[in-house]
């Protein structure tokens, strides 16, 4: 359904759930499904019937908008007819509560926003099974105009997360059932809970779970950092529970206090409890609390979490009291349950949806929600999409955050609040006056937390800023505090800060334990690190340890290890490229060439080309660096521009790398130099290949001089190359074959798979198909294996050469759409070396051309890289598009 379908305008917003439909999946069990599927099917008909557009169904809930309030009451009616009519199982009766409210439909890309939408929602959960509540303004239009039905006015009522009590009224009507208790909203229970005055949105997940665990657990706990949004989802858990607790629900603010001497006090107060001089404040109120069913919402309870033992005295002398405490960290209490709040769910601006699908992402909805309020002409179109996806993507989907730039929206555009987020603790300020004024600037809700850190937490908490995308224990030891002087055990300090919700911790490779800080607390933490005057001394042993990372790395990136070193790489590339930056911009280039050379293959293998040569452009433009730095980094730079097809620029830059070796009397470096440059005259069409030949004949003279039997491998392998180029297949053939077995034995994955590639290559113009699509799919597995986003790229064409001297044309092209798709990925133009095959070269040209073709060839390019491998090795794809 796209937007364009929905009706706008003055319409009836409809909610339906089965009331106690855990009970009953708990009671029937696999007899569930088909109760929940009968009860879809008659509530759908119903309202296909009074022409009623199905918005979202979710587990048992209908949302369901009409044009016309009448129709939609009728079908409100006759649903609830239909099921009470329905022959149910023996024993159980399927009973629904329904909620109309008529207000302004208007759309957020492929849903309804705004709080007319909340209000039905919330009329809706204060009914019980079988009753139809509806506000003021649904009875209002529908009138007399349903002969038949009457309203019932059960008087004002506050509801759940609305600012302003609503009259409901409960349809009578004949068929339909007649008593029922007291509406399900706040005026059912004793509370205090403050009335909010924007809407709640999105966390239907967290919401679940919390109220999932709240009801097997006396103590839970609300863990996040500042803006994460724990003070509200835990007064909208409280407000949803509030029947389950017969004596009320209280909210107990407590960030005003820091003496945790204090909380017992203010939890009384909150009560309506006096003190007495001659007793201690907490008999009081454990004796008062000591027969209550209840639920205590104990709000910032981090500047006092001393007062935890108190907190227990009150769980452990009462049974049937229930504790919600939002908090930066547990308070460690025997039998707490604690939920860490994770941010809103954010797209990826690198892959958009399509914008119909865009508030699916509850950050996008809380963002266009709130922009609405202090900008009613905002909508969300083709032109600002991106940049309000990439808002909220780089707000790390913080709900203070994105509602403090949302606020902007009165002034600027995303497209305009975009350019301004550079500096997101300086563009996040201005919230609304009545909330705490830890609330009104983001960085103010992060300084909350830091203020309550120890000295060297603080000063630890500052130099992990230096990390960018993570950091495991060993790295922040080497990096922060390699002497020893903050005085901590790097694993408790690193578990404290995670446990005041300043780090987040997740899984590394291998299961070791890795750290990372929200974007957002990060820039905060570097303003605490410039502070201190250490963040020079920081950033050169940052960029110091990662360009060790690369030397170790780099000759395991083509051996048995290679799939763990490229993954290890993949995990600190972004530290990688800080390193690096840092280097630049302190004009340092032994350290930026240094840290750049050896990461060539890694770029290669992973698709990063593009990237890669500006980094090796950048680093070669400094002045300066060791001789041997520079040869190193001239050697990356060669690779990398091969791999994207500039052979003038690859002949340029490895025989800058030749010279330096010589000049060096680098003897391993210039036999190196010599067999890269030969490819610079091989692969270019027309080759020179007797002066690539030239080249491999000198470098093999040079590794044989030095007794490098891996060195001499590659050389043949090159060699083998040679022969192909001169059609001398059955040389080619028998020289390639006995290299694939030596780079075997040497334990050189990356030779094998690229000899591999060669071989069936000449064996396809022997018109060995089939030996050759064995040696294609050898070698593409141990591509994929490695995610050598390179490699894949060329076997894609291999296996579009194959089908097509196959007579399978169809495939043949949708092999090339795949091919074409991820050399645009990835940057490698040398997939074209196959294309660019006298034989084939043609018959390439007329896949990509032909109309005949033109279908296969773009559902080719839509593959996603594990479908086009999987169509290259026979397997069905899934569908699914290409990244």
């Amino acid at each position: 359904m796209t937007a364009k379908q929905l009706p706008t305008g003055t319409v009836t917003f409809l909610f339906t759930d089965i009331e106690g439909s855990t009970r009953l999946l708990n009671r029937l069990g696999d007899g569930y499904a088909p109760l929940l599927e009968a009860h879809q099917r008659l509530l759908r008909e119903t309202f296909a019937a009074g022409e009623g557009v199905e918005i979202a169904t979710e587990g048992d809930s209908f949302f369901v908008v009409f044009s016309r309030a009448p129709h939609a009451m009728a079908a409100a009616i006759e649903a609830q007819r239909a099921l009470a009519r329905h022959a149910w199982p023996d024993g159980v009766a399927v009973k629904v509560r329904m909620g109309l409210h008529t207000g302004e439909g208007i759309l957020g890309a492929d849903n309804y926003v705004g709080v007319d939408v909340h209000r039905a929602a919330r009329i809706a959960a204060a009914g019980h099974g079988g009753q139809i509540l509806v506000s003021e303004a649904t009875r209002g239009l529908v009138g007399q105009t349903l002969e038949g039905v009457t309203f019932r006015d059960l008087g004002e009522h506050r509801l759940k997360d609305l600012a302003h009590p609503e009259r409901l009224y409960q349809v009578v009507a004949e068929g339909l059932e007649a008593e029922f208790p007291p509406p399900r909203t706040l005026d059912a229970r004793p509370t205090n809970l403050p009335q909010q005055l924007t809407t709640f949105v999105g966390r239907h997940r967290e919401l679940g779970e919390v109220k999932e665990v709240l009801e097997r657990t006396r103590l839970l706990t609300l863990t996040g950092p500042g803006g994460t949004g724990k003070t509200r989802l835990s007064l909208q858990v409280a407000a949803e529970m509030i029947d389950a607790f017969h004596d009320g629900v209280f909210f107990v603010p407590l960030a005003p206090i820091t003496q945790p001497g204090l909380v017992i006090a203010t939890i009384a107060q909150t009560l309506g409890l006096h003190e007495d001089p001659k007793r201690p404040t907490v008999e009081v109120l454990v004796e008062h609390l000591a027969d209550k069913e209840m639920l205590l919402v104990l709000d910032n309870f981090e500047q006092v979490v001393d007062a935890a033992p108190d907190v227990g005295q009150i769980l452990s002398s009462t049974s049937r009291v229930k504790v919600v405490v939002t908090s930066r960290e547990a308070l460690g209490l025997h039998g707490e349950q604690e939920y860490p709040v994770p941010p809103l769910g954010v797209p990826d601006p690198m892959h958009l949806p399509p914008l119909a699908s865009l508030s699916q992402f509850e950050a996008v909805s809380l963002f266009v929600e709130r922009a609405k309020a202090v900008n009613p002409r905002f909508v969300v179109n083709e032109e600002n999409a991106p940049a309000v996806a990439e808002i909220t993507a780089r707000l790390d989907g913080l709900p203070l955050a994105i509602e403090l730039a949302a606020a902007r929206s009165k002034i600027l555009s995303p497209q305009a609040m975009l350019k301004r987020l550079g500096h997101r603790l300086a563009l996040l300020s201005g919230g609304a006056r009545d909330l705490p004024g830890r609330q009104q600037t983001l960085r103010d809700a992060i300084a909350w937390s830091y203020e309550l850190l120890e000295e060297d937490e603080r000063a630890l908490f500052a130099r992990l800023s230096v990390f960018v995308g993570g950091f495991n224990l060993e790295a922040a030891e080497a990096v922060c505090d390699p002497d020893g002087s903050l005085g901590m055990d790097p694993l408790e300090a690193v578990g404290s800060l995670v446990n005041k919700s300043l780090l987040r911790q997740m899984e590394g490779p291998g299961g070791e334990p890795r750290f990372f800080m929200l974007e957002t607390i990060r820039e905060y933490a570097i303003e605490r690190l410039d502070e201190s005057g250490q963040g020079e001394d920081l950033g050169r042993r940052h960029a110091e340890r990662f360009r060790d990372l690369a030397a170790r790395a780099a000759p395991e990136l083509t051996g048995e290890r290679q799939s763990e070193w490229l993954d290890a790489l993949a995990v600190e590339h972004d530290n990688l490229r800080a390193a690096f930056d840092w280097a630049v911009e302190r004009s340092d280039a032994d350290l930026a060439l240094r840290i750049a050379a050896p990461l060539w293959r890694f770029w290669q293998f992973r698709g990063h080309l593009r990237e890669a040569r500006v980094r090796f452009e950048r680093a070669l433009g400094l002045q300066g660096g060791s001789a041997q730095a520079r040869a190193a980094a001239f050697e990356g730079a060669g690779g990398v521009v091969y791999w994207m097809g500039d052979f003038e620029a690859c002949a340029r830059y490895y025989q800058a790398s030749l010279d330096l070796y010589r000049e060096l009397g680098d003897r391993r470096g210039e036999a190196e130099a010599l067999y890269n440059l030969s490819f610079a005259y091989l692969v270019p069409q027309p080759p020179d290949v007797e002066g690539g030949a030239r080249l491999l004949e000198e470098s093999r003279r040079v590794f044989a001089e030095l007794g490098d039997e891996a060195g001499q491998a590659k050389v043949a392998w090159g060699l083998g190359n040679v022969y192909y180029r001169l059609e001398d297949f059955e040389r080619a053939e028998a020289v390639l074959s006995e290299n694939v077995d030596v780079k075997r034995r040497l334990g050189d994955r990356f030779g094998t798979a690229w000899g591999l590639h060669t071989l069936g290559l000449v064996l396809l113009r022997m018109r060995k198909n089939g030996e050759a699509k064995a040696r294609f799919r050898e070698s593409l597995e141990m591509f994929s294996e490695v995610n050598d986003l390179s490699g894949i790229t060329l076997l894609l064409g291999d296996f579009a050469a194959a089908r097509y001297e196959d007579g399978d044309e169809i495939e043949a092209a949708r092999m090339a759409g795949a091919a074409d798709a991820l050399r645009e990925v990835s940057g490698t133009e040398l997939a074209s070396y196959v294309f660019e095959d006298p034989v084939w070269l043609d018959a390439i040209a007329k896949l990509r051309r032909d109309p005949t073709y033109r279908e296969p060839f773009e559902e080719g390019k839509r593959l996603s890289v594990d479908d086009a491998v999987g169509l290259a090795l026979g397997r069905e794809p899934t569908g699914q598009p290409s990244e």
